[in-house]
């Protein structure tokens, strides 16, 4: 039988432990705060898949948070994932139109989170525009930005996979075609605002 997380250090462990990956942590913050989520999430609606969709989104926030040496958590740990997990399945549901039932199960401490989310919101709706502009980019430059943002490659094999002389050269069409999609993505980015 596995022993219940209890003290607030053990709660700061589970953090530094998903912080670094450590897959006894995760499984442990999985499996003390899985539970409630799932109930909320098909007591207002949903199903099994939706609350692992939400609680996944939840725990990237979680996992984000735990990187940055300015935050503190307030509250335990299932506590924090249940409210954001409550807001994003809130907010899904209200975009699709279903009902909610106003149930909040056992947990009766509800965290504000709304900068967590806001900050992660904007983040994702950033990497979609970055997306769409990369999408928009054209090649070869899409290619070449990929090779070496994404593909690691350096600029000596960039520039014999590419054609280019040199490295000198595959370096200099690198940058122009990162101002090329600095410029799509902010005049995209503007749009949205």
């Amino acid at each position: 039988m596995h022993r219940q997380v209890n003290t607030f250090d053990d709660e700061k462990a589970l953090l530094r432990g998903l912080s670094t990956h450590d897959p006894l942590a995760i499984e442990m913050i999985y499996r003390q705060s899985f539970g409630p989520i799932q109930s909320f999430v098909i007591k207002n609606n949903g199903f099994s898949d939706d609350a692992r969709d939400v609680f996944q989104e939840a725990m990237v926030i979680l996992f984000e948070n735990a990187q940055s040496e300015s935050f503190e958590l307030t509250c335990r740990i299932r506590t924090y994932l249940y409210s954001i997990c409550r807001r994003l399945w809130l907010k899904k549901i209200e975009r699709e139109k279903r009902f909610y039932t106003g149930s909040f199960d056992t947990l009766n401490e509800i965290v504000p989170v709304e900068d967590d989310l806001e900050m992660h919101e904007k983040k994702d709706a950033d990497l979609q525009l970055m997306d769409e502009a990369l999408g928009k980019i054209g090649e070869p430059c899409k290619s070449l930005l990929e090779a070496f943002y994404i593909q690691k490659k350096s600029m000596p094999e960039i520039a014999e996979s590419f054609g280019y002389t040199n490295a000198d050269n595959a370096k200099t069409q690198k940058y122009k075609c990162l101002m090329r999609l600095k410029k799509l993505f902010f005049s995209r980015y503007k749009n949205e605002d």
